[in-house]
């Protein structure tokens, strides 16, 4: 861990990273992934926290990646109140189980809190999540836009009592809605972008 250095992605890292999340995801939650091509997509949007794009590097090797974009809970009345959604946050496998992402996402709520906003919001597991002092959302009366509830559906206060007078259903970025044929299309850039991190290594 001591030489691991968390800094701010460049538009230079944009290729490597999306080929590491794809290895961190891929074949983890179903057959393949989308989360690369999400993040991919993320940059492009108004929604997308610059600030709090990070990376994890190994010397130059970067192995770890976590993100956030502005979300909305709306209440009865339809007032929008901002708040984070976190993710996707990826590490690459051989460098799995060694406390990366944990820093990852301290030190990225340690930014969300100097830069004033209230809560995170997360779809995650739990036995992973609450040691960050993330808790059901349910908690704080926030569902999801289809007003659902379940224990993957977590938030964090950013400050005490942050959300006091904010609940209601949340509504994260529609970038995050994936169709299978966008997703079919990124897949076909993949083999020039192994191959150029691979070259560029090799300079």
């Amino acid at each position: 861990m001591e030489n691991i250095l968390i800094r701010l992605e460049t538009q230079e890292d944009y290729s490597e990273t999306e080929n590491m999340i794809r290895e961190a995801f891929w074949d983890v939650y179903k057959p393949g992934c989308d989360e690369h091509l999400v993040l991919h997509k993320l940059r492009q949007v108004s929604a997308f926290v610059e600030e709090l794009d990070l990376v994890a590097c190994d010397n130059n090797k970067i192995v770890g990646n976590i993100v956030y974009s502005k979300a909305k809970i709306m209440n009865n009345q339809n007032q929008e109140f901002t708040v984070l959604c976190m993710g996707p946050l990826g590490v690459l496998p051989s460098y799995q189980g060694r406390g990366i992402g944990s820093l990852l996402i301290k030190q990225s709520i340690s930014k969300a809190k100097l830069l004033g906003y209230k809560a995170v919001v997360i779809f995650g597991d739990p036995n992973y999540y609450r040691r960050f002092g993330f808790e059901n959302a349910e908690k704080y009366n926030i569902q999801t836009a289809q007003g659902e509830n379940f224990d993957a559906f977590m938030v964090l206060e950013l400050y005490d009592d942050s959300l006091n007078g904010i609940q209601g259903k949340f509504f994260d970025d529609p970038v995050f809605r994936i169709q299978s044929e966008e997703l079919e299309l990124f897949e076909k850039e993949f083999p020039y972008k192994v191959k150029h991190i691979i070259d560029t290594q090799l300079k």
